[in-house]
């Protein structure tokens, strides 16, 4: 099996009701209970927007923590879901399901994949 990571940028998130954000709550909880019966859930979660935001380069060897983003950029991770498939076509299938439970695009990306899971437990 392959981990993917299916996540969205925030800003692909149109504006909503609180009534529209319930009904896709709703949608996107059966969702999960549906990945998990399938047995390819493994995680996921949005990003808290009101949490303080920080980045740290360790390049001079010594950790140095800044404020904000590493990069600068309007785009930022909304939310994300992690999924254990068997190959593209199945990440295919689960990130058009969260798309449609969603209501807003999802990108898709591949785990490098590696041949012993506890190697970086």
């Amino acid at each position: 099996m392959t981990e993917y990571l299916i996540a969205f940028n925030e800003e692909w998130v149109p504006d909503h009701t609180e009534e529209e954000l319930r009904e896709k709550s709703k949608a996107v909880r059966a969702l999960v209970a549906e990945m998990q019966e399938a047995g390819v859930f493994v995680f996921t979660n949005g990003l808290d927007d009101a949490a303080p935001v920080f980045s740290v380069d360790a390049s001079s060897g010594t950790p140095l923590f800044t404020d904000g983003p590493f990069v600068e950029s309007k785009e930022h991770l909304g939310g994300f879901a992690v999924v254990d498939v068997a190959d593209e076509a199945q990440a295919r299938l689960w990130a058009g399901k969260i798309a449609v439970a969603c209501g807003w695009p999802q990108e898709v990306r591949r785990f490098r994949v590696r041949k012993n899971r506890q190697e970086n437990a």
